[in-house]
């Protein structure tokens, strides 16, 4: 290996002194950070905030400090037609409530993958992914389906936030302390001989603390409850001892069994045409796994497009640091011109991206809106789950050029699929390493 040496150093310095503009560059980067220095305004004038294809939707929600942005995201969808359908404003289903059983299902599902790990040793890379995160906020369309398959749903009335739902930092790091205590004791058991029953009857005991902990941070979730609400034109309603599956299927009435979750990730481990799980990645033991179509661009966009037009919105994720700005609302690659500033290049495709970690999916919103020009999408309409201090009200607009850059995934209808892609997507799935690109969860706030 070689070090650096003065004359190396020397030579650099002298360099940077050499550029053009270099004290007004650095003066102005100084004060107002990369992105303050280097926005691009012509970006911003490029995408206006109408559209040729639009959803009607409502106030957005906010996720506060905790990383449950597929969980809104989703439950937005949800709401959407909730809203529409009993012509109610600024209505909410519970996002603590579906918190709640995250966190719980969670929990048994690592002390699950720690029981089936007992003979790895601590210092392979399995059970260092496993340990470093037992827990956390961020998930998948498919393990929401899970929840709600199991748990259904509830307005926000009945399970309203707490404290520690919109804080979720301290919530997180007690849970995963208690989680590696478990794990610790499991290994320790089949270390003394512990036989399976032995080790699962410790397990249940484990699984009984955390739900207390959980109960203290986020209440108890009901099992019964009432819903009472005022519609536009002022009519009061009220439907009384109603479960959570109950309310699902009444007010949300969809099946989840129709909604398929179609990538864009064009590496060449992962051929489009095919189908794709993650290994240790879930909540419900037993829930849907995992599974993804991964198809070339201009199709996952395509059946965004359908399902907007048909008047239904629709999750989708992406890398949402990437080229964004939170006060404009806008997601475009040229908005901050960083090459121009540094006089080098950024320029790794969106394949070599994902491969040398420089992009993953870290964030799920709702596309609302598309505009279409000559038949193609120029930008997009967004409904993000960050409070209405951002963006327009708490909308984005999205270019085009983003969407094809950072955006990963999308959750549609299977109706929108061709017969070539329905009989893709039934192909057994191909099982990818946990720490997979593909492996990521969307858990940005």
């Amino acid at each position: 290996m070689k070090e650096l040496s003065e004359k190396d150093i020397e030579r650099f310095a002298e360099k940077v002194r050499e550029t053009n503009n270099y004290k007004v560059l650095k003066d102005a980067i100084m004060a107002n950070g990369i992105n303050g220095a280097t926005l691009n305004n012509n970006a911003i004038v490029a995408l206006p905030t109408v559209f040729s294809e639009e959803v009607e939707t409502g106030k957005v929600a906010n996720q506060m400090k905790s990383g449950r942005c597929w969980i809104f995201a989703a439950l937005n969808t949800f709401r959407h037609r909730i809203t529409a359908k009993l012509n109610i404003k600024d209505f909410e289903l519970s996002q603590t409530y579906m918190m709640f059983w995250d966190k719980l299902e969670k929990s048994n599902f690592f002390l699950e993958s720690i029981l089936k790990t007992l003979d790895e040793p601590l210092e392979e890379r399995l059970l260092s992914w496993l340990l470093t995160h037992p827990q956390q906020d961020g998930g998948q369309w498919d393990m929401l389906v899970s929840l709600v398959n199991k748990y259904g749903v509830i307005p926000k009335q009945a399970m309203p936030e707490t404290y520690q739902s919109s804080n979720s930092p301290e919530l997180n790091s007690i849970l995963d302390a208690k989680l590696r205590v478990c794990s610790l004791e499991l290994r320790r058991m089949h270390n003394e001989g512990k036989v399976d029953n032995e080790l699962q009857a410790a397990k249940t005991e484990m699984m009984g603390n955390i739900y207390k902990i959980l109960v203290y941070l986020l209440g108890e979730p009901p099992k019964i409850f009432d819903f009472e609400y005022r519609d536009e034109k002022g009519k009061f309603h009220r439907e009384t001892t109603l479960t959570p599956q109950g309310f699902f299927e009444k007010y949300v009435g969809i099946n989840l069994d129709e909604y398929v979750s179609v990538i864009n990730a064009p590496t060449k481990d992962k051929p489009f045409g095919k189908t794709y799980t993650v290994q240790f990645l879930g909540n419900v033991v037993n829930g849907r796994p995992l599974k993804y179509l991964n198809v070339d661009m201009k199709i996952l966009k395509g059946l965004a497009v359908e399902q907007i037009k048909d008047g239904e919105t629709v999750w989708f994720g992406s890398d949402v640091a990437r080229y964004s700005d939170r006060k404009a609302g806008v997601l475009d690659p040229d908005l901050y011109d960083y090459e121009a500033a540094f006089e080098t290049p950024f320029n790794l495709t969106k394949a070599e991206r994902l491969d040398y970690k420089e992009s993953m999916l870290t964030h799920a919103m709702v596309l609302t809106g598309v505009n279409i020009v000559n038949g193609e999408p120029n930008r997009w309409k967004v409904e993000n789950s960050w409070g209405e201090e951002v963006g327009n009200k708490g909308y984005f607009v999205m270019s085009d050029k983003w969407m094809d850059e950072y955006t990963y995934q999308v959750v549609v209808n299977k109706k929108y699929l061709s017969k070539d892609l329905v009989k893709a997507f039934n192909q057994e799935p191909i099982e990818l390493k946990p720490w997979d690109p593909m492996g990521s969860l969307a858990i940005i706030n």
